[in-house]
């Protein structure tokens, strides 16, 4: 817990498919391929990685230009590099801007987070792909990206960092008897008690069931007078009527 931060330091594919960093088993596939992929960072990427920030869910209409237009306000910008398909070349919805200052760097990085450009609502991060140890792509099962649907949750990032794990103090449960002998004692006790309980309702009962079979006999013979009364009253009803 001494080391615990929301923010991963270190990327590791299980830890980042656990909402607190905690799980010991992974509990999706995309992990496992995570878990086993061999990735080694473009060699053919430029530029300063301290210096770059990551641009995603862009539209996928939104060009350089439109770019630079809009992260020029927040410094001098070195290079723009939006990330095409190699076959159709249109956007993938993602770029890297690289800055000329770090203060240029940490202002957009604040400020530009959840801005709007082309009626979709953008998301800015740091480049991790060569500044976090041991980071894997998204597209071989890791990175800090993915949707519930999916179910590829990863945690540990910006957009979707750590919960803090929950510290549940070592408590003995009584109710298997793992507490102090007084309080055994006086469970046992208890269950006596009850036990004297349930004889004495036992006994009460039996008493008071011949009382009621009375009272329901009772009952049938009143109503075995009720119904020869009505009888009789009949017949003399009919014999008026004649």
């Amino acid at each position: 817990m001494n080391d615990w931060a929301p923010i991963a330091k270190e990327y590791d594919p299980l830890k980042a498919g656990s909402i607190d960093g905690t799980d010991e088993e992974p509990h999706d596939r995309a992990i496992w391929r995570a878990m086993l992929a061999r990735y080694v960072p473009n060699k053919g990427v430029t530029g300063d990685p301290h210096l770059t920030l990551f641009v995603a869910r862009l539209n996928l209409q939104t060009t350089e230009e439109k770019l630079k237009e809009v992260f020029s306000r927040y410094g001098d910008i070195r290079k723009i590099r939006l990330v095409r398909d190699l076959v159709t070349g249109f956007s993938k919805g993602y770029a890297f801007i690289e800055y000329k200052e770090e203060r240029a760097l940490l202002k957009a990085h604040r400020d530009a987070n959840r801005l709007v450009i082309d009626q979709h609502e953008i998301f800015v991060d740091f480049e991790l792909e060569r500044t976090l140890k041991g980071w894997i792509p998204r597209r071989l099962g890791g990175g800090f990206g993915g949707k519930k649907e999916s179910g590829q949750l990863r945690f540990g990032g910006r957009d979707r960092p750590f919960r803090k794990p929950i510290n549940l103090p070592n408590m003995k449960n009584d109710f298997y008897g793992e507490g102090s002998a007084e309080k055994r004692n006086w469970s046992r006790e208890g269950t006596r008690d009850w036990r004297t309980r349930d004889r004495d309702h036992d006994r009460s009962r039996d008493k008071r069931w011949p009382e009621r079979e009375r009272s329901w006999a009772w009952g049938e013979s009143e109503r075995e007078r009720d119904s020869k009364e009505e009888r009789s009253r009949g017949r003399e009803r009919k014999d008026r009527d004649r």
